[in-house]
């Protein structure tokens, strides 16, 4: 099959977050209705939307059932082979972002650092059995437990809510991701401070095989990186446009870069205004970051600049994507196995 197959989630704050993204890269999902397990993109031929469970959408990359997908970081780790076929095709897409955590209950007062935990593992030993732990995420939390030294330890596989876990007695803490880390407050619950196993956010993964060995996919993947990047760059920044009075281009433009960080993103560009008026007059537009809005608007006053406006700006693109590039790096070694 020669066109692209992307996963997305079906359903929760990934599926929402991916759908939003999308759209605001000038990409939207086309779905005949929700029920459907598959749908396209209008304006990217070639590429087949598959929904499927977040859950699964790592092991069908792995396995070639789809080319790329959006998942959480924190999933991709948990879920990948370990010499397997997944790649990071861009490691951070902005939403979605949570922590998986070690969570102990209040009452352990005595428990604070994972040194703390380490100690609770060995009496808890001495007394004939192992400290239990729920998490949908036991091998990141197996790697992270004995990084820090914490042995004798039971993973409790919990299929619904885990806060509740250690107030129904099966398992004596848990790991569990959060957000804000006010669900386990809620529920009795506190998080260790040394106890973040990995930050996670949304991600792009994908079949380095299947890009490595077909040109049309990896275009299309390219194409779709370079929309997310462009768009993602933009929202950092908006466009200032006033006219100022000056005696040439060469002049208002020095006046401009005397604040050389105001001047924008790639320096202002400068044309003259046609008018009947003799006063030399010329439009000045700058790129800049939207932290220093107010900053350039006073900037632009200062010159006697008028009719100042703003405009926000949908893409930004650069000499290169930098996901891209990242993207073909991660790829050598497939290149080399097939080449």
């Amino acid at each position: 099959m020669s066109n692209l197959r992307l996963a997305l989630p079906s359903t929760g704050a990934l599926y929402e977050g991916t759908g939003d993204l999308l759209s605001s890269c000038g990409l939207s999902i086309h779905r005949e209705n929700p029920r459907r397990y598959t749908a396209d993109i209008p304006s990217l031929p070639g590429v087949d939307v598959l929904f499927q469970r977040q859950s699964d959408i790592t092991t069908e990359i792995d396995g070639g059932s789809a080319d790329i997908g959006v998942v959480g970081l924190d999933r991709y780790y948990e879920s990948r082979l370990e010499q397997g076929d997944t790649v990071l095709v861009h490691s951070g897409l902005g939403f979605g972002n949570s922590s998986l955590v070690i969570a102990v209950p209040d009452s352990w007062r005595d428990v604070a650092t994972m040194a703390d935990l380490a100690d609770i593992a060995l009496e808890f030993r001495s007394k004939g059995r192992d400290l239990r732990i729920a998490s949908k995420y036991p091998r990141l939390v197996k790697r992270f437990l004995n990084k820090n030294g914490v042995n004798y330890v039971s993973m409790v596989h919990v299929s619904g809510g885990l806060e509740a876990a250690p107030v129904m007695g099966y398992a004596d803490i848990i790991a569990d991701i959060t957000a804000t880390g006010t669900t386990l407050r809620e529920n009795g619950l506190r998080i260790i401070v040394d106890g973040i196993i990995i930050e996670s956010q949304s991600v792009i993964v994908g079949n380095g095989r299947a890009l490595a060995t077909n040109q049309k996919k990896l275009d299309l993947t390219k194409q779709i990186l370079e929309k997310v990047e462009a768009t993602q760059r933009a929202l950092k920044y908006q466009r200032i446009t006033g006219d100022i009075q000056g005696e040439s281009e060469e002049e208002v433009a020095r006046q401009v870069v005397k604040r050389r960080e105001l001047g924008g993103l790639d320096g202002p560009t400068i044309s003259p205004v046609h008018t009947q008026k003799t006063d030399n007059w010329y439009t000045v537009q700058v790129l800049v970051q939207k932290t220093d809005i107010a900053e350039v608007v006073s900037h632009f006053r200062g010159l006697g600049g008028i009719g100042i406006t703003t405009n926000d700006v949908q893409y930004i693109y650069r000499d290169r994507c930098e996901s891209y590039v990242q993207l073909v790096e991660n790829l050598k070694p497939f290149i080399d196995m097939v080449g």
